[in-house]
């Protein structure tokens, strides 16, 4: 982002993970960062780290969006950049999602990011600024107990090609990052919610869940910022509307091929078998 000078950027969700990792790219490179987020203790540890301004903030409270990004927006005056990170994971599928667990992943998850958007847009147009969402490669795969999520996230990638197709002609640019497995503070927990009936420590779960992706292994937090940083830049100028999965290529496998990998060995359940 260093093309037209220091830019002013807000990033939520900034106080861990992925939006921890984007505050200290962009600082890194003297940009000026704001991180929401509604945990006070883990946005001033990484204020304190990288310079960024540590706003405490629930992205599904309208009010509070509102006044967190005015002040934003005055104490920078007027943004460039906007990263919707915030979000939360309620597994489950449709069947055992109860109303909480619904309500709570919509309203950070989808909610969350329209408010933050909405009231940031003004700004950003301003400027002719850029958005970033991070979603989730289960936003464009479904996969087992995770019907509340993926919807969610999936809900985020038209929200944001939504506001590309409205607002591309006042020169905005919304794209999205769709990340596999990466190692956060939020990665590590389900690993050790995976692993620990298996008998295995958070880094042996890793290990597992990405086996068959090509690259074997997960995303580090600060790869996925590196993709955010370009998306957010001047040299992704005539990329708009783009759904990007930072996954190691786990997107790109056949998973009707994966009987013929050596590494596979499939079993017929009680049910197949002597079909």
């Amino acid at each position: 982002m260093a093309e037209r000078g220091p830019r002013a950027v807000l990033v939520t969700g900034g106080g861990t993970g992925i939006g921890a990792a984007v505050a200290r790219q962009l600082t890194a490179a003297g940009d000026q960062v704001a991180i929401l987020g509604r945990r006070p203790a883990a946005l001033a540890a990484v204020a304190a780290s990288t310079g960024a301004v540590d706003v405490v903030c629930d992205v599904s409270d309208a009010g509070q969006v509102a006044v967190a990004v005015e002040a934003v927006a005055g104490r920078f005056g007027g943004l460039d950049g906007l990263v919707l990170n915030a979000g939360v994971m309620v597994p489950g599928g449709v069947a055992s999602l109860t109303d909480a667990d619904w309500d709570t992943l919509v309203s950070v998850n989808l909610t969350g990011a329209f408010l933050v958007a909405r009231a940031a847009l003004p700004h950003l147009l301003a400027r002719r600024g850029s958005v970033v969402s991070v979603a989730s490669v289960a936003a464009l795969r479904a996969s087992n107990e995770m019907g509340g999520y993926a919807v969610t996230k999936a809900g985020l990638v038209m929200l944001t090609q939504s506001l590309a197709v409205d607002h591309a002609h006042e020169g905005l640019r919304a794209n999205v990052v769709c990340p596999g497995w990466t190692v956060t503070e939020m990665g590590d927990e389900e690993m050790a919610a995976f692993g620990g009936p298996r008998g295995l420590d958070v880094q042996q779960a890793y290990e597992l869940v990405t086996a068959l992706v090509p690259q074997r292994r997960p995303a580090r937090a600060q790869e996925v910022a590196a993709v955010i940083a370009w998306l957010l830049s001047d040299a992704a100028s005539y990329v708009n509307g783009a759904v990007i999965p930072v996954d190691g290529a786990g997107m790109a496998v056949d998973v009707g091929t994966l009987p013929f990998d050596p590494r596979i060995d499939i079993r017929p359940g009680p049910d197949q078998e002597g079909a």
